[in-house]
C-alpha cells in the first residue's frame, strides 16, 4: 500500500508511511468512517442555536495534519485533477476563511479516494502516477 500511494506525485514515501499506518490499514467498513478520522467538524447545539466550533479533536492528529498538509501540496502538484478544479471553483473568489475550511473538505475528499485506491485499485479522476520503477 504504501508503494502504491507513493507513486502518486506529491505523496512522498513518509506521508504514505504515516497514512497506511495510522489509517488506511485498519479494516475500516465504508467511506465515513474513513473520514472520519480526524477531519469532522464539531457542531455546537445549544437550543436553537446551531454553529460549527471547527475541526473536532477527536480522531488522530498526525492524519489530520499530514492530510491538511497534503491537500495543500496537490494544489501544487496536481493541478489537472478533478479534486483540485473542485476546490478552485469552491475558493476562487473566496476569502481566507472559506478557504482554510474548503481546504479540510479537500483533505477529506483526497483520505477517502486514497482509501479507494488501496481497497479498491481506483485511481482518481486526473491524478498523476510517478512510473514503476
Amino acid at each position: 500500500m504504501v508503494k502504491l500511494l507513493a507513486r502518486i506525485i506529491g505523496v512522498g514515501i513518509e506521508t504514505a508511511d504515516m497514512l497506511v499506518h495510522e489509517i488506511l490499514s485498519p479494516q475500516l467498513r465504508d467511506r465515513r468512517a474513513v473520514a472520519r478520522a480526524g477531519l469532522t467538524g464539531a457542531p455546537d447545539e445549544s437550543g436553537k442555536r446551531r454553529r460549527e466550533k471547527g475541526l473536532a479533536r477527536a480522531g488522530n492528529a498526525r492524519v489530520r495534519r499530514g492530510m491538511i498538509q497534503l491537500a495543500w501540496r496537490f494544489l501544487l502538484f496536481q493541478k489537472d485533477s478533478a479534486l483540485a478544479h473542485w476546490y478552485r471553483t469552491r475558493a476562487a473568489d473566496a476569502r481566507g476563511g472559506t478557504r482554510k475550511t474548503m481546504i479540510v473538505a479537500l483533505a477529506r475528499k483526497f483520505l477517502i479516494a486514497f482509501w479507494r485506491l488501496t481497497t479498491t485499485g481506483e485511481i482518481p479522476v486526473g491524478i498523476k502516477l510517478r512510473p514503476v520503477a
